[in-house]
């Protein structure tokens, strides 16, 4: 009667012949986390930067609309504030608009800095495995032969 191949020796031994190297693997997860932290900091500072120009914005806002609703003495002098208040009210947006602008254009730089960077990193990274990997299998198929 034919003998059962053991199969936990079996896959042990297949799994042997690949090492794994998880340095590299620790090193990717590293990576990741650091590109992660500095992603969400460009993020975060952005999100900041937008709410100050908001608040500022609203406040500005809310001081023209309390002088505009101030009583006046003459009918058309309510005419000349709506006037100076929405004038105004476009001045201040379009300044703000170009201040939302110019955060989107930081925000975009430092995320393509960031990619390629990182990209820069993964690619080096993945050249020192595939000649670490190469050197492996080229030592552990001498091995092979030798055996022989």
């Amino acid at each position: 009667m034919a003998k059962a191949q053991d199969m936990n020796t079996m896959m042990k031994d297949m799994m042997g012949a690949f090492p794994v190297d998880t340095k590299a693997m620790e090193d990717a997860f590293q990576n990741q986390a650091a590109l992660n932290e500095k992603l969400s900091g460009v993020a975060l500072e952005a999100a900041e930067k937008s709410a100050e120009i908001s608040n500022k914005w609203t406040k500005e806002t809310l001081a023209k609309l309390s002088e505009m609703t101030k009583a006046k003495t003459e009918p058309a002098d309510y005419a000349k504030a709506m006037t100076d208040f929405t004038s105004a009210n476009a001045e201040v947006a379009a300044e703000n608009m170009a201040a939302f602008a110019e955060i989107a254009k930081k925000v975009q730089t430092d995320t393509v800095e960031l990619m390629m960077s990182a990209g820069k990193e993964m690619q080096e990274d993945a050249a020192k495995a595939v000649k670490k990997a190469t050197d492996d299998v080229s030592s552990a198929a001498k091995k092979a032969s030798a055996a022989k």
